[in-house]
């Protein structure tokens, strides 16, 4: 009802998938949940995902956060959708029509879920090719099951293939199946294979065992719960070690998060930018989205955090990591004197973002562009790139973003595909 009250909502600024929030707001106040879905659905596939893992721009944009006390948008999303489902109301929504034409898509995040599901609903013959052996792409294998459940994928899926849309899994496009393949076969190939080249900290020690890249360690973690892999072929574990975690955002914190439940000694992060502000500055941020301290479920579970520190080299023993040397940094990033200090460590886990997609495969067969940052040149316009018959969308063109832009891309790439 406060929702109501608004006279510019400038919701709609913050939220990449340009949901209709007003009116939904507005429907379930009414208790028509119904319509509600119906509106949600007609800009956002996913408001399941979204609902539980966006970081909510909407939010930030809300009129009413101008005195802290923003609409719960992503609540009321995530409301909706799981009223929907318990209700009957999201069924599968088969083409009247076919279309003989058939489009491929590379890889199964929500990006090209997202455009699988748009292409299939016009009357395509999609099929999606997914390296790893189950379809989600991070959503499965990077995302802890404490913040998403996979049986919100599976229904998801199991939606989709009564739509008509084949998965193809367990199969790397570029090594087992050739994109020339794809082109031969295919009308269109869409690819959304993701930023999955990890930013690395190439420093002293770097070389000993104990040294992970986060999405070495998340992903293990995902498979012993869901039953892909048994406890004895874990690689790595937190269990009874000192963690610490070199990196501020979303994939430290799931780090920490699964850490502490593998049974970690302590846990520390580390963040080489300053300490932001408890509380934003409105007037000079608002609506946009505010850089300002959050603090996530996990890290309330128990982490130590420290901000301006830069690591300066991993200390060893028998190759085995034993420490971090780190100096504090002043705002201009230079070291401050008489700083250093050490941080012991068993297990040290880089979660400093991503850099652009990995060129082994579908970029090096096509030889395709690259834009200055080395992810794949495509225009917003038209997702095309330097070869005619292949699209690109989601992070792999628009390097490392959230969850809504890759459904945004899904969807507005498949209507690309569908133009050409």
């Amino acid at each position: 009802s406060r929702c109501m009250d608004c006279g510019i909502p400038y919701c709609h600024s913050g939220c990449p998938v340009n949901n209709i929030i007003p009116d939904w707001n507005d429907m379930v106040y009414k208790n028509d949940f119904e319509s509600a879905l119906k509106t949600l659905h007609s800009t956002n596939n996913f408001p399941e995902f979204t609902g539980r893992i966006c970081p909510a721009p909407c939010e930030a944009a809300c009129t009413l956060n101008i005195d802290e006390e923003p609409v719960t948008i992503k609540t009321i999303e995530c409301a909706i959708i799981d009223e929907g489902w318990k209700l009957g109301l999201v069924k599968p929504e088969k083409s009247k029509k076919l279309i003989s034409k058939s489009v491929a898509i590379v890889g199964s995040g929500p990006a090209g879920l997202a455009a699988a599901q748009q292409l299939a609903r016009k009357g395509y013959k999609v099929t999606v090719y997914e390296k790893n052996k189950l379809i989600g792409g991070l959503l499965r294998y990077g995302i802890p099951d404490f913040k998403m459940e996979k049986f919100l994928i599976d229904r998801r899926v199991d939606q989709m293939r009564k739509e008509g849309v084949k998965f193809i899994t367990s199969t790397e496009i570029g090594s087992e199946l050739k994109m020339s393949f794809l082109k031969k076969n295919y009308n269109a190939v869409l690819i959304t294979t993701g930023s999955e080249k990890a930013r690395d900290l190439n420093i002293p020690g770097r070389e000993a065992s104990g040294i992970h890249f986060a999405m070495d360690f998340l992903p293990i973690q995902n498979k012993l719960v869901s039953g892909e892999i048994k406890e004895e072929e874990q690689k790595i574990s937190a269990k009874d070690k000192r963690v610490v975690v070199i990196g501020g955002g979303d994939t430290g914190s799931d780090c920490i998060g699964t850490s502490i439940r593998q049974g970690a000694k302590s846990v520390t992060q580390i963040e080489i930018m300053p300490m932001p502000p408890k509380i934003e500055n409105k007037q000079l941020t608002w609506p946009n989205w505010p850089l300002k301290l959050r603090t996530s479920s996990s890290q309330q579970e128990g982490v130590k955090r420290d901000w301006s520190v830069l690591t300066k080299s991993f200390e060893t023993d028998s190759n085995k990591v034993t420490a971090l040397n780190c100096v504090k940094i002043d705002n201009n990033f230079k070291e401050i004197q008489n700083s250093n200090f050490k941080l012991k460590a068993d297990l040290i886990l880089l979660a400093m973002g991503f850099i652009h997609p990995i060129k082994k495969g579908p970029i090096e067969e096509l030889k395709l562009k690259l834009d200055k940052k080395g992810n794949i040149d495509a225009s917003n316009k038209n997702y095309k790139t330097s070869d005619r018959k292949v699209f690109a969308a989601g992070d792999a063109r628009r390097g490392q973003s959230l969850v809504v832009w890759a459904i945004k891309e899904g969807r507005d790439s498949a209507e690309a595909i569908h133009k050409f």
